[in-house]
């Protein structure tokens, strides 16, 4: 039927068909490409072309002497010279005075448009100075780029981090204060376990090493933890964790409070608050790649053997072994039973020396923190900040809390500025977060602040950045650019060209129309009736026509060729001619042309 309809169209032409053998071909597909006009996108310029003009007025109103104190010209008025433009030079550099607000104007355009994007302050100089020049430009320029949320948000530090080091007090017996933290996503073992709960001692440095399940519940942790800790150690007085939803739930919490033992988290996104733990669990893992590879297995059957080896190996903050610092002697190995005597100690005799053995412990342990306070603040420094002070807030290392739609790795740095409404310690402050951001605990350490320089006008509130539940931005359809019709072998396919709102600016997609219609019902109206007049909505070309019930063909055509809407019909050309009747038996393609679009538009009026 195909090849029919071809053959009753080139009927009407008088020509002949040759065949061309396909390896004769050389340049065919230079010759079947449709030739398209390529898309020209011009830069968009925010300084105006008056701007020579502005300048020259800007610097006469300058000039004046009500205005020229507050120039701050200290002399260098005089060295100013009019050049054939008109305009007041410093040698070659045109001088941009404070009156008329000019400087925020250049300095705008040299940072925030499109061919500019945010440079820092010496590139910024660099730049401008070769064309401009006003007293103290380059500390102007600092303080400007300072003062620009964009950069404060995306841009990283390359300075010390902020606080100095705290440690906490050192515990005055074995197993009163104590610390704990989880490994997750192990390999799992045979019995269902991928998880070890490690519980360390901050005094004599000795540790349990406990497998458990992820979905453990904390019914059954509860009695691992007194069964292992609790019923060999005693109650401790402290517990230092970070902020695990196991360790925050509301049972956990009841039971050391019944138990008398205070819970100490740590502040949100800072695991150095922890630091014991991480560092244990840092070994611990080592310990099971290194026997995993040596000697097979499931890394369950070496968790004992690891625990007692740890226990019983060197440690350089209590110099000591921790099994020797907790029952006064090291246990016996296959290689170390010299040192395991058979002296035999009196009560008295036995708890003075475990009395000094400890106070030993805790001197090297203290010696071990100012050593470890003296190189960690080498690389610090000392920041505070003041309760109502605004600052921004670090998310780079928060593991997906913080997503704006398709951003993904380009998501900022700093988000906010948050106020601070109160201090809470030396290196930890309280902000007012928003509501968005209520899951996420609101103390955070110095490290991941920042304080905003920006002016408050320039501040976007969260409230205009439309977020979920799940903190991603959310990008809706605005309007219907245009609609148009994608054909195929055997069915056509309406489809509409959308202008989205996106954080990064509009964007258009093609979509399909009944998907769209399906979602977004308010973008289609099929039908707007103002008196006799009616709007019809269809697929390109004639989405635009309007007609009366008086509108003849000619003028409907004319309407067509106006409207720019239909300029070829089946890949012709676009001719006016008066209709001819249905019953037109003149066969000349001119008339065959003027038939077809006759029966197109009669079609749509039919409708």
């Amino acid at each position: 039927m195909r090849q029919r309809r071809w053959v009753e169209l080139i009927g009407d032409y008088d020509c002949a068909i040759k065949y061309h053998p396909g390896k004769a071909s050389v340049v065919a597909d230079a010759l079947s490409r449709k030739e398209t006009t390529k898309r020209v996108r011009a830069l968009q310029l925010t300084i105006h072309s008056e701007l020579p003009n502005q300048i020259r007025i800007a610097q006469q109103g300058a000039l004046k002497a009500e205005n020229l104190t507050l120039e701050a010209m200290r002399g260098m008025d005089k060295q100013l010279k009019v050049i054939d433009d008109g305009a007041y030079y410093l040698v070659d550099r045109i001088w941009i005075p404070r009156y008329g607000g000019l400087r925020e104007v250049v300095m705008d355009e040299a940072h925030k448009s499109r061919y500019s994007i945010h440079p820092g302050s010496d590139k910024m100089y660099h730049d401008l100075k070769t064309t401009y020049w006003w007293p103290n430009m380059k500390a102007e320029i600092a303080t400007y780029v300072s003062k620009c949320l964009t950069c404060s948000k995306v841009k990283v530090e390359y300075q010390k981090p902020s606080g100095l080091l705290q440690q906490p007090e050192l515990p005055m017996w074995k197993w009163e204060q104590i610390s704990m933290d989880f490994i997750t996503k192990l390999p799992k073992t045979a019995s269902g376990c991928d998880t070890i709960w490690v519980i360390v001692d901050r005094l004599t440095k000795s540790a349990h090493f406990l497998p458990i399940k992820e979905t453990d519940k904390l019914d059954k942790l509860t009695r691992i933890y007194i069964k292992e800790v609790v019923t060999r150690h005693g109650v401790p007085i402290s517990i230092i964790s970070d902020r695990d939803s196991r360790f925050t739930s509301h049972f956990w919490k009841s039971l050391h409070k019944a138990l008398g033992t205070r819970l100490d988290m740590s502040t949100a996104y800072h695991p150095q608050t922890d630091g014991q733990s991480e560092r244990t669990i840092q070994t611990l893992e080592d310990m099971l790649r290194a026997c995993v590879i040596d000697f097979g297995s499931s890394w369950e059957t070496h968790l004992p053997l690891v625990e007692f080896s740890y226990n019983n190996s060197y440690h350089t903050s209590i110099q000591a072994a921790p099994f020797e610092a907790l029952y006064g002697r090291k246990c016996r190995s296959p290689i170390c039973w010299a040192e395991v005597g058979d002296s035999q100690l009196t009560g008295p005799e036995l708890v003075h020396e475990t009395t000094e053995k400890i106070v030993q412990i805790r001197k090297r342990m203290a010696a071990a923190r100012d050593r470890q306070k003296s190189y960690a603040d080498k690389r610090r420094k000392p920041l505070e900040f003041q309760v109502g002070d605004r600052v921004l807030l670090k998310v780079s290392p928060w593991k997906g809390v913080i997503r704006f739609g398709k951003l993904g790795k380009l998501n900022p740095r700093y988000i906010g500025p948050f106020e601070i409404t109160k201090r809470i310690g030396p290196v930890a402050y309280e902000l007012n977060l928003p509501v968005e951001l209520s899951s996420v605990h609101n103390v955070f350490h110095i490290s991941n602040l920042k304080k905003c320089l920006s002016d408050e006008t320039l501040v976007v509130p969260l409230e205009e950045i439309q977020i979920d539940e799940q903190l991603n931005f959310v990008e809706e359809p605005v309007e219907i650019m245009d609609q148009e019709t994608k054909k195929l072998k055997l069915s056509k396919i309406p489809i509409v060209k959308v202008r989205w709102n996106s954080r990064r600016g509009p964007e258009f997609t093609w979509e399909r129309e009944d998907h769209m219609k399906q979602k977004y019902p308010h973008l289609f109206a099929e039908q707007t009736n103002t008196g006799n007049t009616t709007i019809i909505s269809r697929p390109y070309p004639f989405q635009n026509l309007c007609y009366t019930q008086d509108s003849s063909l000619e003028a409907i055509v004319e309407e067509i060729e106006a409207l720019g809407s239909l300029n070829t019909i089946e890949g012709r050309p676009l001719e006016h001619h008066p209709p001819p009747p249905l019953s037109c038996s003149c066969r000349s393609p001119r008339t065959r042309r003027s038939r077809r679009l006759f029966i197109i538009i009669s079609g749509l009026l039919e409708s």
